[in-house]
C-alpha cells in the first residue's frame, strides 16, 4: 500500500467515526446525563492519548516543554473538551440530532470573523459571498423545524450554534499554539486537564453512571469522537502530498451521519435539513478552495485579491 493510499485509509477512519457520533450522542443521553457522559467519555480520550504518547515515544518532548506552554496548552483543556463539550451535548439534548449536527458544522463561519476581530485579518469580499451562503443554510435548518417531529427548541438551537463558536475559538487559540507543541502532546495535555477539572466537579455534581450501555456508550464517544479520528486524521495529513483531497473527505461526514440518524435513530430527515446542510457545506467548499484559488491566481499574476 502506497503512502498516499495509507492516508486516505486514515482520513476514512476519522471520517467514517465522526459520521457515527451524531446518532451515538443521542443514544448516550438516553442513559446518561450531559456532565457524566462527558467525564466518561473525556476520560476515555485522555486513556487514548496517554498511550499514544508512549507508543510514539513524546513523554520526553513533555518533559522539555517551557511551563509556560504546558499552562497555556492545559488551559485550553477547559475550553475544550470541558466547556465546548457541555455546550454540544446539551443542544444535542435539546435538539433533533439532524439539527444540531449540521448547526455544529457552521463553525468555520465564525472561525473567519473571530479571525477578523482577534488577529485583525481582513476577510477577502469574495468570502462574504461563502458566508452568505453558509448563514442561508443555517437559516434554513433553524426555521425549518416544522419539518421535524415534535416542538424545536430555540434554547438548543442556540446551543449549538454557540458550540460552534466555541470551536471556532479552540481552533484559533490552539494553532496559536501549533509551532510551539507537538499535537499529540497538546492534545494529552487538554484532556489532562479536562479529565481532572471534570473528575474534580464530579464531587460536587454527582456522577451517576446508571448502567452498563451508557458507560460503553460514553467510551465509544470517547474512542470515536474526541480520541482516535483527530489522531488518525492528523496521521493522513502528515502523510499525503495531497492535503486538499484529505481535507475535502471531511464533508462527507455530515451527509453520512444524517444516513445514520435516519436508519439508527429512525428520525424522518426534514427537506430543510437537507438543504439547509448542502448551503453551509457549500459555503464552506466555496471560501476554502474557490476564493483561495482566486486569490492564488491573482497573486501570481502580480496583482492584488
Amino acid at each position: 500500500m502506497t503512502t498516499n493510499s495509507k492516508s486516505i485509509v486514515l482520513a476514512g477512519v476519522a471520517v467514517l467515526s465522526w459520521a457515527t457520533v451524531a446518532t451515538a450522542f443521542k443514544i448516550a443521553l438516553m442513559h446518561l446525563s450531559v456532565f457524566c457522559m462527558l467525564l466518561v467519555a473525556t476520560v476515555t480520550s485522555f486513556v487514548v492519548y496517554s498511550v499514544m504518547m508512549g507508543i510514539e515515544k513524546k513523554w520526553r518532548i513533555l518533559m522539555e516543554l517551557p511551563k509556560d506552554v504546558v499552562i497555556k496548552t492545559s488551559l485550553l483543556g477547559v475550553l475544550n473538551p470541558v466547556v465546548y463539550y457541555l455546550v454540544l451535548f446539551r443542544a444535542y439534548d435539546m435538539l433533533p440530532a439532524q439539527m444540531a449536527q449540521p448547526l455544529n458544522y457552521a463553525w468555520p463561519i465564525f472561525l473567519l470573523v473571530l479571525l477578523a476581530v482577534f488577529n485583525h485579518e481582513k476577510i477577502p469580499t469574495r468570502k462574504y459571498i461563502g458566508m452568505l451562503i453558509s448563514v442561508s443554510g443555517v437559516v434554513c435548518i433553524s426555521l425549518g423545524g416544522g419539518g421535524v417531529e415534535g416542538e424545536v427548541s430555540v434554547a438548543g438551537i442556540l446551543l449549538a450554534l454557540f458550540s460552534a463558536v466555541l470551536w471556532a475559538a479552540y481552533w484559533m487559540f490552539n494553532n496559536r499554539l501549533s509551532g510551539k507543541v507537538d499535537a499529540t502532546v497538546a492534545l494529552f495535555l487538554e484532556f489532562c486537564a479536562g479529565s481532572v477539572v471534570l473528575v474534580v466537579s464530579g464531587f460536587f455534581v454527582g456522577v451517576d453512571i446508571g448502567s452498563l450501555e451508557g458507560l460503553l456508550s460514553g467510551v465509544y464517544i470517547g474512542l470515536f469522537e474526541m480520541g482516535i479520528p483527530f489522531l488518525t486524521f492528523g496521521m493522513a495529513l502528515r502523510m499525503t502530498d495531497n492535503p486538499a483531497l484529505i481535507n475535502q473527505m471531511c464533508y462527507l461526514s455530515p451527509f453520512l451521519s444524517l444516513f445514520l440518524i435516519a436508519l439508527v435513530l429512525g428520525e424522518t430527515i426534514a427537506v430543510g435539513t437537507y438543504v439547509g446542510l448542502v448551503l453551509i457545506v457549500g459555503g464552506l467548499i466555496y471560501n476554502q478552495y474557490f476564493v483561495k484559488g482566486d486569490i492564488r491566481r491573482k497573486r501570481h499574476g502580480g496583482g492584488e485579491p
